[in-house]
């Protein structure tokens, strides 16, 4: 990175008349990234500040949840680097195995294969070639958002480096015997055929059936109700609570299971509610997590009667029916022998879906490997509890709590082919062997590698540290390890933020990955829904790229940025930034045609107008209000604090205040010039972090430095001046209060006033010119009369409107007016008075015809005030 060298003169700077985004952007973005302003070094003597990016699925592109986290670790990041940090923020791309291997499988589908054609190796070659041709399209949008990633650094879950950080880790945590391979029920997805973790099930309500089956014969009979009657083909056993009466003579009996040639015992379990249902349950051990428990505490058998894909595989007329299909042909069979006892259509219950695609997940009994989590989510949990790590917002930390506390075993295992393949070997005789990444697997008859692959959150796991070079003890790990701040969704902390956290402890002997986990809200639409790709209010936000600049949607999604709160967001908004972007572009286009300049020292506030000092007074003051914004991670409040000092207080009240002071000329335009420039200088810095392409063009024109990029972050100089501050107030309390009134008489804004100003004795004196500027108003001169007198601020502004309005009809209308706000009136009071009505209606019902009162009684004394101001006519 270079120093911020002077570029050309800023004397002589140009503007376009209007501020094309599209134009800048792209070139603006190549720039920054070719002169290295994004490349951070780890020999740097500056301090480190370092983020990791989520890394985004290779099959992904930008949705408006990226653009909105992403643009805050930006902000997060470019102000770091103006302040003096050796900032790296570092992408990289998740090799999403489900996802990337379905798309793969796809592809070949049309071509009229399957992956078993190919077989393994030359699979996984396709899988490369489409990752190359298709996967990382995200990159590319990332670049026109603007994100100031180190690209040199970029990182891909299955490259070689971040390869051997898993297993290494793997075979560390085999070692330590904290993984182990075990049959225990998962959820299996009959269509991606692999296992998932609980995370990865979505749970919705269903319409299902519940039925009710007779079991037993004769005098020894109980009814058990369930939802998957196709399972009862896999039932081992009936469980009853010890202490039910009803069921106390059967308990070590054996009763015949339906539609079967097998008898099975009632065994007495606590876990049995004996006020739910009938106070029986079906046991079926291989196809339930409860009835496996259950299973594993009676030593009863498990019988597996579905393949992979849910077919049933149980000898008998079932057999080769899917789940669904033998479910209606079993019920249907009950019914023929008089074993339904009860039928409930449609039964609406909680049902698990793959998340990926949407298919009904089959809880199975299955091998599989599993990290044993207890010690790792410990160290987790006490990582937040003793303070190395802090949760912002603090609420959020119940949350994380509530899953560290209570996690199971994870079940790390894929049945995939694409991904990290798990580094065990079996040997004839059964042998297991777990290979490290500079160890030789071993060779010979009979040797063979585990077929599955790593659940792809394992590698994500190691993300803060593996891509930093562990587990090579590397110049960036030691720089720039632990990472500063993770930020993002809410919703992700089981998936990924609680694995890093265990991982992180882990491998880096109790130093946690993060400092800071900074959780954000959900975007939603501007109506508080939850955007889809199913639902027509999805968005892409490329098209708002195009259409109003990327800052724009930058500012748009900082500006709904409440720590923790979800985002609403709507194309109007997103046209109000934009429009925020012109004010910055036309305001400092007036402003560097009429002088504004950063060259030479400020003159001392001896020398300055009131103004002048008001507007640095509060330039320094919101400087230090940004700073404790960005502390507290409350991106919402720096930016309208921005939004409001740069549109109202710099472009709408100190530029037109001081146009009196640059028109006149002289010694004190050069004084307000040299501030002008100092205030854009420093706000256009303030707002570089959040809409870094329109600041980037403006504050290189106006300081003719290299860029924005690499300067220093504004630092509050202390200076304030409560006097000015509080003059500066009873100008805009004045100019405020006969705008509101010119309105009020219906005058343009543009329309000349004739207008007395008594403003002796007050500070308002040499603000004369500036408020007859700003209210449109002209000497009283000859023949002039006042028609209405405002008394404000301790002065006195009299107006003659005479020849300006039609004074009858203005009193017509507002006496039509008038009436109406009093028959609103009289019709709230009365339904407020009716104790009857009160008594009936809805308290929101209630509270609205309050707020009609309300209303209806400002409006009264308001356009009665206007009536009293106007001249007879």
């Amino acid at each position: 990175m270079t120093e911020n060298a002077q570029q050309q003169p800023a004397s002589n700077p140009e503007l376009p008349t209007q501020y094309a985004p599209a134009e800048v952007e792209g070139k603006l973005y190549e720039r920054w990234v070719e002169r290295g302003y994004f490349t951070a070094d780890p020999k740097s003597e500056k301090p480190p500040y370092t983020i990791v990016i989520p890394p985004p699925n290779v099959t992904g592109s930008l949705h408006l949840g990226h653009a909105f986290q992403h643009t805050l670790m930006d902000a997060l990041t470019r102000r770091k680097r103006m302040q003096g940090y050796e900032a790296l923020w570092l992408p990289g791309m998740d090799h999403a195995g489900i996802a990337t291997q379905n798309k793969v499988e796809q592809q070949l589908a049309e071509e009229g294969k399957s992956r078993q054609d190919l077989g393994r190796e030359e699979f996984v070659e396709r899988v490369w070639q489409w990752k190359e041709e298709y996967g990382g399209k995200i990159l590319g949008q990332m670049r026109r958002l603007g994100d100031g990633v180190d690209w040199s650094r970029e990182r891909f879950t299955m490259d070689e480096g971040l390869s051997r950080a898993v297993q290494t880790i793997f075979k560390k945590l085999y070692d330590d015997e904290l993984i182990y391979r075990a049959e225990r029920i998962i959820n299996w997805c009959p269509r991606c055929l692999t296992a998932i973790s609980d995370i990865e099930v979505d749970y919705q309500d269903d319409n299902g059936e519940l039925v009710s089956i007779k079991y037993g014969e004769g005098d020894e009979t109980l009814v058990v109700a369930t939802t998957r009657a196709e399972t009862m083909l896999g039932d081992t056993a009936v469980a009853v609570h010890p202490d039910d009466e009803r069921y106390a003579h059967l308990i070590g009996k054996r009763i015949k299971l339906p539609l079967t040639d097998r008898t099975i015992p009632v065994v007495a379990d606590t876990h049995v509610d004996p006020e739910f249902g009938t106070g029986a349950v079906k046991v079926t051990p291989a196809h339930d997590p409860n009835d496996f428990a259950i299973g594993q505490r009676h030593g009863l058998e498990s019988m597996t009667v579905m393949d992979e894909r849910g077919v049933i595989t149980v000898h008998g007329p079932f057999q080769g029916l899917d789940r669904f299909e033998a479910r209606s042909t079993i019920v249907e069979a009950l019914r023929q022998q008089g074993r339904i006892v009860a039928e409930k259509r449609p039964y609406v219950h909680s049902v698990g879906h793959c998340s990926r695609c949407k298919t009904t997940i089959e809880p199975r009994l299955s091998l599989q490997w599993w990290v044993k989590v207890g010690p790792l989510a410990q160290a987790a949990g006490d990582a937040v509890r003793d303070g190395r790590v802090k949760i912002h917002p603090q609420d959020m930390s119940k949350r994380y709590f509530d899953w560290v506390d209570n996690m199971h075993d994870w079940c790390i295992s894929r049945q995939l082919w694409w991904g990290h393949r798990i580094p065990v070997w079996y040997g004839p005789n059964g042998e297991v062997v777990c290979v490290g990444p500079d160890e030789q697997p071993p060779t010979g008859e009979g040797w063979t590698q585990d077929s599955d692959v790593l659940d792809t959150w394992f590698s994500s796991g190691l993300w803060p540290f593996s891509t930093l070079g562990w587990p090579e003890k590397t110049p960036d790990l030691e720089k720039f390890y632990a990472t500063d701040v993770l930020l993002t969704g809410h919703d992700i902390i089981f998936f990924w933020v609680a694995r890093m956290m265990m991982f992180g402890l882990y491998a880096m002997d109790g130093e946690p990955p993060f400092h800071t986990i900074a959780l954000t809200g959900l975007v939603r639409d501007e109506f508080g829904k939850k955007m889809s790709k199913s639902n027509p209010n999805s968005v892409d936000p490329l098209d708002w790229m195009d259409a109003y600049g990327s800052d724009a949607v930058r500012f748009t999604l900082a500006n709904g940025a409440n720590p923790g709160a979800d985002v609403p967001i709507g194309e109007d908004w997103v046209k109000a930034s934009r429009n925020f972007a012109n004010k910055i572009w036309n305001a400092t286009r007036f402003a560097l045609m009429n002088g504004a300049t950063v060259e030479g020292e400020l003159p001392d506030p001896a020398q300055m107008s009131a103004t002048d000092r008001w507007i640095l007074s509060r330039l320094n003051a919101v400087v230090a209000e940004v700073d404790a914004y960005y502390d507290d991670y409350q991106f919402a409040k720096l930016a309208d604090s921005l939004y409001h000092f740069a549109w109202d207080e710099v472009f709408d009240w100190y530029v037109e205040l001081s146009k009196t002071t640059y028109f006149a000329g002289g010694e004190a335009a050069k004084v307000s010039a040299r501030v002008l420039g100092e205030v854009l200088d420093v706000t256009l810095r303030l707002l570089h972090p959040i809409v870094p392409f329109v600041t980037e063009t403006l504050w290189t024109t106006l300081t003719g430095k290299e860029s924005v990029v690499i300067a220093d972050w504004p630092a509050d100089s202390g200076f304030r001046d409560k006097a000015a501050e509080q003059e500066i107030e009873l100008v805009q309390r004045v100019v405020t209060e006969v705008r509101r009134f010119r309105s009020d008489q219906g005058l343009q804004p543009g329309q000349k006033v004739p207008a007395r100003l008594t403003l002796d004795g007050t500070a308002l004196a040499p603000h004369e010119a500036a408020i007859r500027q700003l209210l449109r108003l002209q000497p009283e001169g000859e023949g002039f009369s006042a028609t209405a007198t405002l008394p404000v601020a301790g002065a006195t502004v009299a107006l003659d409107l005479s020849g300006t309005i039609d004074v009858a009809a203005e009193r017509k209308r507002l006496a039509k007016d008038l009436a109406a706000a009093e028959k609103e009136k009289a019709q709230a009071t009365g339904k407020l008075g009716n104790e009857a009505f009160l008594a009936k209606a809805p308290d929101n019902v209630v509270e609205k015809i309050r707020t009609r009162l309300a209303k209806a009684e400002e409006d009264i004394a308001r356009i009665t005030a206007q009536l009293d101001r106007l001249p007879e006519a």
